[in-house]
């Protein structure tokens, strides 16, 4: 990998985890911890999204708003478990 493409990589997971820690309140992780959601939401909604044939674009917007979905998805699972404990 590149280290473009890495720097993008950081920039769309923490874009991502921002917006997605501003929908579900409450389940901020700082701002590594928004990186790592943002990133791991983007695998969420890469993998989920195609599957129940949703696209919402290409480029750099399309792959904020798919990141942004996924992390928010996975801040309520974080939620979730979290109450439930």
């Amino acid at each position: 990998m590149e280290v473009q493409s890495l720097l993008v990589w950081l920039v769309i997971g923490a874009v991502a985890g921002w917006l997605a820690g501003l929908i579900v309140k409450g389940y901020g992780f700082g701002l590594i911890g928004n990186i790592v959601v943002g990133i791991i939401g983007a695998f969420i909604a890469g993998f989920l999204l195609p599957r129940l044939g949703i696209i919402l674009g290409a480029g750099i917007i399309g792959a904020i708003i798919d990141a942004v979905i996924g992390a928010v998805i996975l801040l309520v699972v974080i939620g979730l478990i979290r109450k439930a404990t």
